[in-house]
């Protein structure tokens, strides 16, 4: 498998949990991820990201989109 297609299947997987943890619909969430640069952020770090829990990629996620600083 391709770097780029883990890089995607990543932040499909970030999207998805975003979703159920939020009681969002994927379009929602979606759109949510790229407006707010969320999706940029998931994969330019992904090396580092991938490797966190569920629980902890959320709270960072949650994050971002309200422009606290991360971890």
């Amino acid at each position: 498998m391709s770097r780029d297609n883990d890089i995607s299947y990543f932040v499909s997987f970030c999207i998805e949990q975003y979703k159920k943890a939020k009681g969002m619909d994927g379009a929602e969430t979606a759109s949510l991820f790229f407006s707010s640069g969320v999706a940029s952020y998931l994969a330019d770090n992904f090396d580092v990201l991938h490797t966190q829990s569920r629980q902890w990629l959320i709270e960072e996620i949650e994050a971002k989109i309200e422009g606290r600083e991360s971890r």
